[in-house]
């Protein structure tokens, strides 16, 4: 029977943490041949490979059934997260079997977003381990509550009362430190069976349920918002007759005849049908997917929330929030991201790590970035404001991933905590002149002009050239050069990724000012990040930014060398250097790519003037 044709059960989605080795898999191999969800012939094929694992062994090893790449089965680690599904008598679960190892706590965060409580496990031999406290915490971060605290492996240590009791007291202390109130402890030994789905007799002195009595009883109490919440996953319209607008319901209650608000915004409409597939509903709850039609056309695309029109969710952006980096390159302040709340994706910059938490002790420890697997309390800004709840009131519209630009990998999970107060304290003035009105005035359609490359790749040089020739001709220009900035508004900067990153940004922010002001801006920064000068190009309209790549062998730079700064990085004078102890990220696709070793100053410039005269106009 599947968990599909039995509605009347209860549904429990858990994870199971904890250090390597501490016996996860193996205890939920074994819970799911106690909860009998294994065939005879998938128990037959178990005591094949255990046999062939372990020739001299008499027991099934039951992590070869969740342990399922090859990868893991030769190491005898799990890796990645595994899900299974099954059902006992009373309820159904899904389970997350997470994997042990540091390396991989974002695997263990993916498995502890969804879950509602956690089963951590310790060998009863080791005690509490780095790992344990690093889930634990996690886990707390995550809105986990409830923990069920497994000590395993009690065959080891002679089912010692003394040695569960102490773990269990250690552990207590620790988990009520990081938020979590609520432990349920119990004493195992997952490979022989004691106390996961039938009580030990080798333990007499515990007299509480067993692991999978646990699990059936055990009370969760979901986390949602009191007021109406329905993020727009999809706008159904199939045919000229109906638009709805289609959603899984995160707060509340709504039903036909409510006024509902579309957020960010305050175009507000009534509900006319709740539409599901068995069916229209007089009323609709949180966790109900469903799709809702209005009694008038609104503006609504994916990533809007519809919300209760009396009580709608704030809207801000710029936020406090939780972050939990899973990047193998590190969390860089003021580098932009894509940032996914919901259905609603929007470009993101963290401006401020306040700090970073040693997840051992819970201290608070300054940072300047973040590295894999670390948490940091965080400035967020975004480029647009979102409508979204504190994530300890709604994990969904409180909880974001951070979206990697160039790689469109998952770089981070976070949750929001609050709206910093200049979130609504700073407001956009209006100008009755406008970028049209300044560049009609100049005759010319102003752009950026950004040039990259290596130190003495030539961009300034080249640059100066340039614009004496379009200033000859009329144009009205301004030249940014990095060195210059350097004197005045970048002079607290020094050349580490962190301030690196800083640097092209306030670049980019006065380019973008200076073009808005009608002016064509030439820009000559090394900018040597990918995602720094597509960050620089995301600040500008269609066709006003013009990336110029100034493409100089390192060699050729080394022997030029006008400032002696390559000698210097050679002899370890200077640090993060650009192209010798600092990467360098070369443009995929410049709109001007110069051979800067092939052709002479002069040449380069009339190159990139032909490009620019027809962009910004013949005069």
């Amino acid at each position: 029977m599947s968990i599909s044709d039995t509605p009347e059960r209860s549904q429990l989605r858990f994870i199971t943490c904890g250090s390597v080795d501490d016996g996860k898999s193996t205890l939920l191999g074994r819970l799911l041949y106690d909860a009998g969800m294994l065939p005879d012939d998938q128990v037959e094929a178990l005591k094949r490979d255990s046999l062939r694992l372990h020739p001299n062994g008499d027991v099934l090893d039951f992590s070869l059934l969740t342990d399922g790449l090859d990868a893991e089965r030769q190491q005898g680690i799990t890796i990645d997260v595994a899900y299974r599904y099954f059902h006992s008598e009373r309820r159904n679960f899904i389970v997350a079997d997470c994997p042990g190892h540091e390396q991989y706590t974002r695997n263990m965060a993916t498995g502890a977003s969804t879950a509602d409580i956690a089963v951590m496990l310790v060998d009863a031999r080791k005690g509490l381990l780095p790992q344990t406290r690093r889930h634990t915490y996690i886990c707390a971060l995550l809105g986990i509550r409830k923990v069920i605290l497994a000590v395993n492996k009690m065959d080891l240590v002679g089912y010692s009362k003394d040695v569960f009791e102490a773990i269990r007291d250690a552990y207590r202390e620790m988990a009520l430190q990081m938020g979590i109130g609520t432990v349920y402890s119990l004493p195992v030994a997952a490979l022989v069976g004691d106390n996961v789905g039938q009580r030990s007799p080798r333990m007499p002195w515990h007299d509480g349920c067993t692991l999978l009595q646990l699990l059936e009883t055990i009370t969760v109490e979901s986390i949602q918002a009191s007021d109406f919440r329905m993020p727009v996953q999809w706008v159904n319209r199939p045919d000229q007759s109906f638009r709805g607008y289609a959603g899984t319901i995160c707060g509340g209650r709504t039903y036909p005849g409510a006024e509902i608000v579309v957020q960010p915004g305050a175009h507000s409409a009534r509900i006319v049908r709740i539409v599901t597939a068995a069916g229209d509903l007089s009323e609709a709850y949180a966790g109900q997917a469903v799709t809702l039609t209005l009694d008038r056309e609104l503006d609504i695309s994916r990533g809007d929330v519809l919300a209760d029109a009396a009580r709608p969710a704030p809207e801000a952006d710029q936020f406090a929030a939780h972050v939990l980096w899973m990047g193998d390159e590190p969390l860089l302040p003021n580098r932009s991201y894509w940032l996914k709340v919901g259905a609603r994706t929007v470009n993101a910059r963290i401006t401020t790590i306040k700090h970073k938490v040693d997840v051992n002790t819970q201290a608070k420890l300054a940072a300047h970035r973040l590295e894999l697997n670390e948490v940091g309390y965080c400035e967020v800004d975004l480029d647009h404001p979102i409508a979204f709840e504190p994530y300890a009131d709604n994990h969904s519209l409180g909880g974001f991933i951070l979206i990697d630009r160039q790689s469109n990998a998952t770089v981070a999970c976070g949750m929001l905590d609050f709206a910093l107060r200049r979130a609504t304290n700073v407001q956009w003035q209006h100008l009755d002149l406008d970028k049209r009105a300044r560049a009609n005035s100049k005759r010319q359609n102003p752009c950026c002009i950004w040039f990259t490359g290596l130190s003495g790749a030539g961009k300034s040089t080249i640059a100066n050239l340039l614009e004496r020739r379009l200033s000859a001709m009329g144009y009205h220009t301004y030249l940014l050069d990095g060195d210059n900035l350097r004197h005045g508004l970048n002079r607290d900067l020094g050349f580490t990724p962190e301030a690196r990153v800083e640097n092209v940004r306030r670049v980019a922010e006065v380019a973008h000012l200076m073009v808005d002001a009608g002016l064509v801006v030439l820009v000559c920064v090394i900018s040597p990040f990918c995602s720094e000068r597509e960050f620089a190009r995301s600040l500008f309209a269609e066709g006003e930014f013009v990336e110029v790549f100034v493409d100089t062998p390192l060699e050729e730079c080394e022997q030029r060398d006008p400032k002696g700064l390559y000698r210097k990085a050679r002899e370890g004078k200077i640090l993060n250097f650009t192209g010798i102890d600092s990467p360098y990220e070369m443009p995929e696709s410049p709109e001007v790519h110069l051979q800067s070793n092939t052709s002479t100053p002069e040449i380069l410039a009339d190159q990139v003037a032909s490009y620019v005269i027809d962009l910004v106009g013949k005069k």
